[in-house]
């Protein structure tokens, strides 16, 4: 099997160093009208150093080991603005969970928009569809939390 199908320290400093931060920019140009409704927000990057690998359960959780099993993006909204509307917080994650050979991309540890293998590259349909999937959802948790004040 060749190294770029498998999860290793490359594969993984790649998604982390680029794959997220170009799909961070996707997202932030989708959610700029919803980020105007609070008075801050933070998009950052995620990397799960508590899940131990199933194959190796004493190995230390690390890029450097190349285990590492879920990497993503966690955005935070503070402070919801609205006249006669009490204020809220919100937070939402992207998950790349990652497998042995590939990885899937979605909102929760069991809903995938999109699996690619290590190193393959991104097209920009699917920056795309990620970010407009995920702003979405975003829009949705929203709109529950609002219509969940009014009530």
């Amino acid at each position: 099997m060749n190294n770029q199908s498998t999860r290793n320290k490359q594969a993984i400093l790649h998604l982390y160093e680029t794959v997220l931060p170009a799909l961070a920019q996707y997202i932030n140009q989708n959610i700029t009208p919803i980020t105007a409704l609070f008075d801050d927000f933070n998009l950052e990057r995620l990397m799960d150093t508590w899940t131990k690998d199933p194959t190796d359960e004493e190995a230390d959780i690390s890029i450097e080991n190349g285990n590492v099993q879920q990497l993503g993006l966690k955005l935070r909204l503070q402070g919801f603005k609205r006249a006669g509307a009490e204020a809220f917080d919100l937070t939402k994650d992207l998950i790349f969970k990652l497998e042995r050979n590939s990885y899937t991309v979605g909102s929760k540890k069991d809903a995938a928009w999109l699996e690619k293998e290590y190193l393959q590259r991104w097209e920009t349909s699917e920056y795309e569809l990620v970010a407009t999937k995920w702003a979405e959802e975003l829009i949705d948790a929203v709109t529950e939390r609002i219509d969940n004040l009014a009530q």
